[in-house]
C-alpha cells in the first residue's frame, strides 16, 4: 500500500494507491480521518489504514491516471538532505567524498509537488536540479543501529533536490542559504513501502532534464548506504514519523527557465517539475 495525495477541488487529500485496484482516499477509508498522510505515520495507523483499504469495495478505487498527484505532505518536520554521496558524483565535481556524511536542512517552505514549477531565485545565476531517493521514516528512531535502521523507515519516493550552485561555490558556508529557497525540494508523487522495492542497493536513480537522461546510478554506488545515513543522523537527534532523509543525487544538471526537471526511479516512480523565473 503506498501513500499519496491528490488533487480534490483545489485542496490535496490523503490517499492510498494499489498497483492493481488504484487510488481511494484515506477519509473513505477512516471515516473521521483529518489529517495528511504524514498524520498517517504519526498516529501510527498503517496497519488500521492497510487492513481497511483490503476490505474495501472497489467502488472506492478510481484509476491512477484519473487522478492529479500532489506532494505527499506540505509540512515534513524535518528533511536531511546529502551531499557528495555517489562516489561518482564527487568525482564529476574533482572533489573527495568526506569522510562523514556532508548533511544539511531544509525548511519546509522548499516542498513543492509533481508538475509545480521550479522557481530560478533572482539571486542565482546558476541553479541545479538533483535527483535524489528519498527515506520517509516511519516510527520514531534514536541511536539506532545500522542493521535495525531500515525497521524505522516505511518507505521510499523521488525527489528533486534544488542547489543555488554559484551562491554555494562562493563559499562552502553559504550551503544552507543555497539550499533554501521556495521551491527548492520536489517530492512525489507516491511515497512505496520498503517491501515493494526489493533489493534497494540495486534501485536506480536517475537524473533527466527535457526527457533526456542526464546521470544515472545505482545506490549500490553510494558512500554511505541508506541503512548507514538512518543509523548515523539518528544518532545526532531523533528522527520521527515522516521526517525525511534525502540521499543524494547520482548527478546535479543546470536548469533553466522553460526546461524540465525529472527524476525517474523504476519501481518508486517518476517526478517531473517545470522550470521557471521566480
Amino acid at each position: 500500500m503506498r501513500l499519496a495525495a491528490i488533487r480534490v477541488d483545489g485542496i490535496e487529500v490523503p490517499a492510498v494507491v494499489d498497483p492493481v485496484r488504484g487510488v481511494a482516499r484515506v477519509r473513505d477509508l477512516l471515516p473521521g480521518f483529518a489529517g495528511d498522510v504524514r498524520a498517517v505515520l504519526v498516529e501510527d495507523r498503517l496497519s488500521e489504514l492497510a487492513e481497511a483499504a483490503e476490505a474495501a469495495v472497489d467502488a472506492l478505487f478510481v484509476p491512477e491516471s484519473s487522478v492529479a498527484f500532489g506532494a505527499p505532505y506540505r509540512h515534513p518536520r524535518l528533511i536531511w538532505g546529502i551531499g557528495l554521496n555517489y562516489v561518482d558524483h564527487a568525482a564529476d565535481l574533482s572533489e573527495q567524498v568526506p569522510d562523514e556524511p556532508a548533511s544539511f536542512v531544509k525548511g519546509d517552505h522548499t516542498v513543492i509537488g509533481p508538475g509545480e514549477e521550479i522557481p530560478i531565485p533572482a539571486q542565482s545565476s546558476r541553479t541545479t536540479a538533483e535527483a535524489e531517493l528519498a527515506l520517509v521514516i516511519g516510527r520514531y528512531c534514536r541511536n539506532v543501529s545500522e542493521e535495525d535502521a531500515l525497521d524505522h523507515v516505511f518507505g521510499v519516493t523521488t525527489v528533486l533536490d534544488q542547489t543555488a550552485e554559484d551562491i554555494l561555490e562562493r563559499n562552502p558556508r553559504f550551503l544552507t542559504r543555497s539550499k533554501n529557497f521556495p521551491g527548492f525540494f520536489s517530492f512525489g508523487p507516491q511515497i512505496v513501502p520498503l517491501a515493494e522495492v526489493g533489493d534497494l542497493a540495486a534501485v536506480e536513480v536517475s537524473t533527466v532534464l527535457d526527457g533526456a537522461v542526464h546521470r544515472s546510478n545505482t545506490v549500490a554506488r553510494m558512500r554511505y548506504s541508506p541503512q548507514f545515513l538512518v543509523s548515523f543522523h539518528s544518532a545526532v537527534m531523533p528522527l520521527y514519523p515522516g521526517d525525511i532523509i534525502s540521499t543524494g543525487t547520482p548527478g546535479a544538471v543546470h536548469i533553466r527557465p522553460g526546461t524540465v526537471a525529472e527524476c525517474r526511479i523504476p519501481g518508486v516512480g517518476v517526478l517531473t517539475n517545470p522550470v521557471v523565473q521566480g
